[in-house]
């Protein structure tokens, strides 16, 4: 097999793997146990909390755990509009967030708040004036991702940071996808909160974190127990922590080496495409990119039918996120960056690990070169191209 959907998620790394084992069936004890068991266990989990705090430049107090990134992404944002409502019910995002920010927002959308949608260019980045014309004195959060899971495009952080702190406002980012691939530092970029998911980064699944900042006033998202001081009940998942720790360690010490031989393999895998593939199309921007991600648009084939030819020969992509798969719609980041539904059903993620190899590339592009082939000998569209000898901009139009 070869792996090339790592935005999906990644392999648990071995590091990992030997951190977490004693956390199944030897220190096994509830963390918030008060014998010398469950200290130990407790210990553990604090450890992780200072590793995942120090990727980002955070306290280690200011860290909670989660399950996940779309956990995180609800409790910053259904919080921080509960807690603001007071001052003020507008909240402002990109049009291509993921959808546990966007279908969060529509959801406060039925309960009287009101979102702004701010716009990207074409390569995917948000525009700054765009955002800073829709600031309104009841403006009360902005949540804009770190970068985008579907083209890897990296929003300007810090100038979006900037702006919130001007005019009195919460910042918070989905980093699900970032967090542990390119640096990051909340307080240099002035975030408020910050949402992370273990299992991007070698960690396994089931595991997130948000961040929020010392003073920032919002307020729980699970009742019940005083766990992750009293603001996310729920035993708390040692091993998965302890696994999150432990990747985030291993992320920061390794994130030069790993984004350098990451981004060559794209810049490699990236080339072959466009060179040697006709019709083919770059997405996002093609230098502020996340380090492993390549996002491509083939014309006259179906996205889907890519994934199964290539599956077919032992390779593992996407068309876009894993967690709009199966719907029949096409990308709502595609379309934003102002491509047709045609071009956005025809698109093609592969997301890249510094584990993959410049062997498995050829591979890949060889098998997609005649796949493509294939499947481009088999559509209408193309041969009605063909028989006309229609220019590219003339198809589009």
């Amino acid at each position: 097999m070869i792996y090339l959907d790592n935005a999906a998620t990644t392999r648990v790394s071995e590091e990992v793997f030997e951190a977490i084992k004693p956390f199944f069936c030897e220190q096994y004890a509830n963390p918030s146990a008060i014998y010398s068991a469950a200290g130990r266990c407790m210990a553990a989990v604090e450890a992780a909390r200072r590793q995942a705090a120090a990727l980002v430049g955070a306290q280690s107090n200011e860290i909670y755990f989660t399950s996940g990134g779309s956990e995180a992404d609800n409790w910053a944002i259904r919080a921080a509009a509960e807690a603001n409502q007071g001052k003020g019910r507008h909240i402002i995002t990109s049009a291509i967030e993921h959808h546990a920010v966007l279908h969060t927002c529509k959801a406060l959308e039925k309960q009287g708040y009101e979102v702004t949608y701010a716009g990207v260019d074409e390569n995917g980045v948000l525009r700054l004036e765009e955002l800073e014309r829709a600031i309104r004195p009841d403006t009360i959060l902005i949540t804009v991702m770190a970068a985008n899971n579907e083209i890897g495009t990296i929003q300007p952080l810090a100038e979006i940071g900037a702006l919130a702190k001007k005019h009195g406002i919460l910042f918070h980012t989905d980093a699900v996808q970032a967090y542990g691939h390119i640096p990051l530092d909340v307080d240099a970029m002035q975030i408020d909160m910050l949402s992370a998911s273990g299992h991007k980064l070698h960690a396994p699944k089931g595991t997130g974190l948000l961040y929020i900042r010392r003073g920032v006033k919002i307020g729980s998202f699970i009742y019940g127990g005083a766990q992750e001081r009293s603001r996310r009940a729920g035993t708390l998942n040692t091993a998965g922590i302890v696994g999150m720790g432990e990747a985030a360690r291993l992320a920061r010490e390794r994130m030069e080496e790993n984004a350098r031989r990451e981004r060559e393999l794209r810049d490699y895998l990236i080339s072959r495409v466009l060179h040697e593939i006709p019709y083919s199309r770059l997405n996002g921007d093609a230098d502020r990119r996340l380090p492993g991600n390549a996002n491509f648009s083939f014309r006259f084939v179906e996205g889907e039918s890519v994934l199964i030819l290539l599956d077919q020969q032992g390779i593992c992509a996407s068309s876009g996120s894993a967690c709009t798969s199966g719907a029949l719609d096409p990308s709502h980041v595609l379309l934003a960056i102002g491509l047709t539904h045609e071009a956005a059903h025809g698109s093609l993620r592969l997301t890249l690990s510094a584990e993959n190899t410049r062997e498995e590339l050829d591979y890949t592009v060889d098998r997609l070169k005649e796949i493509i082939k294939r499947l481009r000998d088999m559509s209408p569209l193309y041969e009605d191209f063909r028989k006309h000898n229609r220019t590219e901009a003339e198809y589009v139009q």
